[in-house]
């Protein structure tokens, strides 16, 4: 069962519809007794760093994700600000993030990089840099994706990286350590590149 967490912050609908173009069906749900069913996981989000993790905190949210996904090692897919609230924290706010991956969440630096557009808004191209189930390392075509954010994530350990993209500077836009992978582009507006990316998650 793929199941989207819902706490306010997504585009839960556009991510659930593209799910079932894929032949697949998404639960999207709040519950914790229905979350804990879920073979894996979606946190989307889209919104202010803070505002994201006082909502998980207030729909009681934060400790069953936490034992599904770093005691059951449930596989979870984070978007977007779901990719930001696993880092453990954002320059966005102050409240400390889930902190499954050790990274950080920073704004793009307009002063070092001069003509730097914040937001980051439009399609962009993922770069694979190393094998994973969601990515060919070496693909036939740039991977696009479509990007809104003002903040991007910086791991700490570099094998955790992904994919990369340049806006200003080079960034990491998905990452994977163990069962949690993020990204921060949004794949359910990406049409046909987030339909794949889609569907091999769900085929992990």
């Amino acid at each position: 069962m793929i199941t989207v967490v819902d706490y306010d912050m997504g585009n839960i609908g556009s991510i659930a519809n593209m799910i079932a173009k894929i032949g697949a069906k998404a639960h999207v749900t709040s519950d914790p007794d229905v979350l804990r069913r879920a073979d894996k996981l979606i946190l989307p989000g889209v919104g202010h760093f803070d505002r994201g993790m006082a909502n998980l905190v207030e729909l009681g949210l934060v400790p069953v994700l936490e034992e599904l996904v770093v005691r059951k090692r449930t596989t979870v897919l984070g978007i977007c600000l779901g990719m930001q609230l696993m880092c453990r924290s954002s320059e966005e706010g102050e409240r400390p993030g889930l902190g499954w991956v050790h990274a950080a969440v920073k704004r793009f630096d307009v002063a070092a990089h001069p003509g730097t557009k914040v937001p980051h808004m439009g399609w962009n191209v993922a770069r694979p840099v190393k094998d994973s189930p969601l990515f060919d390392r070496a693909p036939t075509e740039p991977q696009r994706f479509y990007f809104v954010h003002s903040y991007y994530t910086e791991c700490h350990d570099p094998a955790d990286v992904l994919t990369t993209t340049t806006h200003g500077r080079e960034f990491c836009s998905a990452f994977v350590h163990d069962n949690i992978y993020g990204v921060q582009f949004h794949p359910e507006k990406s049409h046909a590149f987030g339909m794949e990316l889609f569907r091999r998650f769900v085929a992990l």
